[in-house]
């Protein structure tokens, strides 16, 4: 089979850090597929314009693109019903559709500004200048570090923010149940994108999500903990 997955990195190719993209990473893995990695950096644009996106992650099946975390899970599920599924069945999956946005806004939105000026240190001079002009600019003008100056307060509301995840997991292993399924990939990808860019603490040792973050970091023979990144 004939699978490409353009993937955001920075001065390390072989560091991917989207978690958007680490979704889809995910998602591939709990298939038993592999992709052909393709590197791309913010200011590739051309790169994936002929594929209709300005953004990763863009999975190519025999060339055909499939654009966007949700809709490649969607297709995978769909393209290899024989293969373990990442839902469960159409109830999972929209149970995931609410988890996906979930893990759209209080994950990677709530980590966004603890890690935001830690992300420019991994970039090329061109993609950080890039990255520094447009998200300075969704923040009404103040600089990457104005945006990240109280972390260490902003911290405890966004591990506060996780107490339904913490309580789910206090009763069972994995969002999905027994074993983990996509719903757990919609999140992790934002705890993973955190452990590649930023040296940052997010969780402290002895929360379930933490432990249920170790798990997924173990996951696949360790796929996602010996990619590069932080020890934290």
């Amino acid at each position: 089979m004939s699978l490409k997955l353009f993937e955001l990195v920075g001065t390390d190719p072989s560091r991917p850090f989207s978690p958007y993209c680490w979704r889809t990473r995910m998602a591939l893995a709990h298939k038993g597929l592999s992709a052909e990695t393709l590197p791309w950096r913010f200011t590739e644009k051309s790169a994936i314009a002929p594929h209709g996106s300005e953004k990763v992650p863009v999975l190519l099946h025999h060339h055909k693109p499939v654009v966007d975390s949700w809709a490649i899970a969607n297709y995978l599920e769909d393209h290899f019903p024989d293969r373990p599924l990442l839902f469960g069945g159409e109830g999972g999956r929209a149970m995931a559709r609410m988890i996906n946005a979930f893990g759209d806004i209080a994950i990677v939105g709530g980590i966004f500004p603890l890690i935001v000026a830690d992300i420019p240190n991994n970039l090329a001079e061109v993609d950080a200048a890039y990255f520094r002009q447009s998200r300075e600019a969704r923040f009404g003008g103040k600089t990457l570090e104005e945006v990240m100056a109280n972390r260490d307060t902003g911290v405890v509301a966004f591990r506060k923010s996780l107490e339904v995840m913490r309580q789910t997991l206090k009763k069972q292993p994995f969002i999905g149940g027994a074993a983990p399924n996509y719903a757990d990939y919609i999140v992790f990808g934002g705890f993973q994108w955190a452990r590649v860019v930023s040296p940052f603490k997010l969780l402290e040792n002895d929360d379930p999500v933490y432990a249920w973050r170790e798990k997924l970091l173990d996951a696949f023979d360790g796929m996602a903990r010996t990619s590069p990144g932080f020890a934290v």
